[in-house]
């Protein structure tokens, strides 16, 4: 497929379909989820696409890289949902670490990212009329689906715990990443892992030496 002299190839799909899965995704992460050669290479590509109307690309933050998006034009051409995705400003640096942490658990587990499921398309599962709480995304590993939630903040210890429990309930493992292993969050996982032994914790450290 082109347009206006754009020749469309299979990577070129996979980098659209990888942009719409995920709340927030830049050029170094796109490179990694889509397997550019290398990092120029794939910033030629995106360049491509955008003077293609397909992708935009847009800063939000100071200090923090462009972000990627799919044009209504991009949506149409792998059927993509055609409702706006809003970026929040104040979930950025999460969602970005949610992208990371998948190429990290991808990386350490050898798994494909066919076998990862983000919280976007858990949520279009469900249908937009039964919208509940879901984990940044899962992955399957070893025949088991594990679920795998980035915490950086405290939330309401009731709603925390919820989450907990949910997670138990519909999924074989947790894997929780927080700030580290000393902080608030990891000593309530750490309480609760004798009524939910599928817990496992990560610090956010680890994810961030591999980027």
């Amino acid at each position: 497929m082109s347009k206006e002299g754009f020749r469309f190839v299979d990577r070129d799909y996979t980098i659209l379909k990888e942009i719409d899965r995920w709340r927030v995704i830049t050029g170094r992460q796109i490179a990694e989820l889509t397997g550019c050669t290398g990092q120029r290479a794939c910033d030629r590509r995106l360049q491509k696409l955008i003077q293609a109307k397909y992708i935009t690309r847009q800063k939000y933050l100071y200090g923090f890289p462009s972000i990627y998006s799919l044009t209504n034009t991009g949506k149409l051409l792998i059927q993509a949902p055609k409702l706006k995705h809003q970026i929040r400003l104040e979930q950025i640096i999460h969602d970005s670490y949610v992208t990371d942490t998948a190429i990290y658990i991808s990386k350490k587990f050898d798994i494909p990212f066919s076998d990862i499921t983000t919280e976007k398309e858990l949520h279009r599962l469900d249908g937009f009329s039964n919208r509940k709480h879901r984990p940044d995304f899962i992955y399957l590993h070893n025949g088991k689906t594990i679920c795998v939630e980035v915490e950086l903040s405290m939330k309401a210890k009731s709603r925390f715990e919820k989450n907990i429990t949910a997670n138990f309930e519909n999924y074989d493992g947790q894997l929780w990443i927080v700030p580290d292993r000393k902080c608030n969050i990891a000593k309530i996982l750490i309480e609760h892992q004798s009524i939910y032994p599928d817990i496992s914790i990560m610090p956010l450290d680890e994810v961030k030496a591999n980027e």
